[in-house]
Parts: C-alpha cells; sequence; structure tokens
C-alpha cells in the first residue's frame, strides 16, 4: 500500500486545515520543497499536493506562489507527485503535468462540470485522480464549503463508468482531525467504483494504516497530514506499517 504524506498549500505555505476550514489552519512550513525532501529522506516514494489557494479562489499572489512551489516540489529526486485543487481546465491539467506531476486531481469540475470531466478523463486517461470528498455520504464542492445533494455512490459509479482508474475518497468529517478511519467506508467505495481507491480523512495511529493494509483489493493508499506535522508518529513508522 502507497503512503502519501500530505503537502496542503495556501500561498506557498504548508499547512493543515481542521475539515476544510481555512478559518482554522496551522502552518508548518514555508518551504514546500525542503518538506518533499524530508519525505523522500524517510523513504517516501509519493507526494499528495492540494492547492488551497486555487481551490478557495484566492488572489494571484496566493495562486502563483503555490504554482512555485509545486513546481519546486515536482524537481525533488526520487519523488513522484499527485496534485490537485482547484484544476478546471484542460490547459491547467497539461501546466501541471509539464511540471512532472505524475497524477492530477479533479475535484469539483466532477460535479459542476460532467462534460469536461469526460474530456479530461478521455485526453489524459491514467494521469487523473477523481478526488472525492463527502461528508454523511453527500459530495461537497469548492474545497469542501457547498454541498451538492449528490450522493456519493452515484458520482463514484459515474466516474468509474467515464472511465476515471485513481480515485481519492476523503472523508471530510474526519479529515485533519486525527479521529481514526472507518475501513468500512472505503471497501464500500471500492467495490462502488470497481477498483482499489486512496483512503483520505482522520488517520489517527499506525493502527488505522494496518487496517487500511488490511484491506487488499479495496485500499491503493492512504493520505497522511496532520499526524506526521504534529509527531504522532514518524513517516518511517508509516512506511513500516502499510508493508504489514
Amino acid at each position: 500500500m502507497i503512503v502519501f504524506p500530505a503537502i496542503d498549500l495556501v500561498a506557498g505555505k504548508v499547512v493543515r486545515l481542521e475539515r476544510g476550514d481555512r478559518g482554522h489552519m496551522d502552518v508548518y512550513s514555508d518551504d514546500p520543497a525542503a518538506v518533499a525532501r524530508g519525505f523522500v529522506s524517510a523513504g517516501a516514494s509519493w507526494v499528495h499536493v492540494v492547492d488551497l489557494s486555487a481551490a478557495f479562489g484566492e488572489d494571484g499572489r496566493a495562486c502563483a506562489a503555490n504554482d512555485e512551489a509545486i513546481r519546486s516540489i515536482c524537481r525533488v529526486e526520487g519523488m513522484s507527485v499527485d496534485v490537485g485543487g482547484g484544476v478546471r481546465s484542460l490547459s491547467r491539467i497539461e501546466r501541471l503535468a509539464s511540471y512532472g506531476a505524475r497524477r492530477i486531481a479533479l475535484g469539483t469540475v466532477l460535479v459542476r462540470d460532467p462534460a469536461f470531466a469526460r474530456a479530461a478523463a478521455a485526453r489524459f486517461g491514467e494521469v487523473l485522480v477523481a478526488d472525492v470528498a463527502a461528508k454523511d455520504g453527500v459530495v461537497k464542492v469548492d474545497g469542501w464549503r457547498e454541498g451538492t445533494g449528490l450522493p456519493a455512490d452515484e458520482l463514484v459509479s459515474r466516474l468509474a463508468q467515464e472511465g476515471f482508474r485513481h480515485l481519492v475518497f476523503t472523508d471530510i468529517s474526519r479529515d485533519g482531525m486525527r479521529t481514526g478511519i472507518d475501513v468500512d467506508a472505503y471497501r464500500h467505495v471500492a467495490a462502488v467504483a470497481g477498483f482499489p481507491v486512496v483512503a483520505s480523512g482522520g488517520i489517527a495511529s499506525l493502527d488505522d494504516i494496518r487496517a487500511l493494509a488490511a484491506a487488499p483489493g479495496a485500499i491503493e493508499g492512504c493520505i497522511t497530514g496532520r499526524a506526521l506535522y504534529e509527531h504522532t508518529f514518524t513517516l518511517e513508522q508509516a512506511l513500516a506499517a502499510a508493508q504489514e
């Protein structure tokens, strides 16, 4: 199982939010590339990067700072980058791919612009990731600030039919809270999708990682952020737990 340490970016800084709330933000570093290099040194081969400034529609200066941060992370040797947040055009996908991103996530547009999502899947195929976030089984978009009334199962099923083969599923109620994970929820999403998913939201302990790793055929990987930054466990320990 892949462990994706997380780098969430606001105005070029590494941050973590509680349940996607911009008003509850902790800043951990102003050097995202250095954070990524630390992940490589610990043994990670992937990193999950989220451009929160783009997702929240922040000003040009904040988005430009994040853009430069993403480029710098993509230049870190030995690191494969999975990046998303505010990706709403084919040109943006092309730009992120030109930086060296290996996977590029679509979120809000999966709901707001299904025709674009279909066109992107047809053109970019395996590069794309469907980033689905839900609370109580209902999809939320625009940086998790807006409800859609759309059942997560319905969206996941549609995306699988349209050709998406990578999926990050975030349990918003648990994200950034270190409350533990619900393995059965991810098993369910994987069954709906028909392929393994990446679990995101609420990893609180190494036992959570072990539980996900023990769900063969359902879990491709897991994303962890706050627990690493607040030293609940080390990345080395997380990587070892994922292989147990």
